[in-house]
């Protein structure tokens, strides 16, 4: 059973650097920072809506952007990059059939870019809800995102 956004952020509220400490554990119940939970961190937190907004959508790891339950980043850092991190990428927006940036009709996937996971031994990567998938090829990738449907 999902908590609601009030009592995720209440559990914050008298933490220094709360907001940003609700701000992950929204995001870990809901893979997202809904907008009513926005205007309730500022009402907590005793800041304009403007300020919650802003620190919300500040860090690319954040988002208020509703996303699905598996968030697929690919490294997009030179290493990955040089290793094949375009046919990587071209390969799941052909077999999800969203482009970056976008979620899945169902509510599954959601496929985003990100800055080197520091896992450059085993390029290219690609993080499914954080963990990392090592040395992974545009032929491997039916194989690995059908484990998660």
């Amino acid at each position: 059973m999902m908590a609601n956004y009030q009592d995720i952020i209440a559990n914050y509220k008298d933490k220094k650097g709360g907001i940003i400490e609700a701000y992950h554990a929204l995001q870990r119940e809901f893979n997202y920072i809904p907008q009513k939970a926005v205007a309730e961190a500022a009402r907590v937190f005793g800041v304009s809506e403007a300020q919650a907004y802003g620190v919300a959508t500040f860090y690319s790891y954040l988002s208020v952007e509703k996303r699905g339950k598996y968030i697929i980043r690919m490294c997009e850092s030179a290493p990955c990059h040089v290793a094949g991190a375009d046919k990587v990428l071209k390969a799941m927006e052909d077999y999800l059939g969203i482009k970056v940036g976008e979620t899945t009709a169902d509510g599954k996937f959601t496929l985003e870019l990100c800055e080197c996971v520091g896992q450059c031994q085993a390029t290219p990567v690609i993080t499914v809800n954080s963990q990392p998938v090592f040395n992974v090829s545009s032929e491997k990738i039916p194989e690995i995102l059908s484990a998660y449907k």
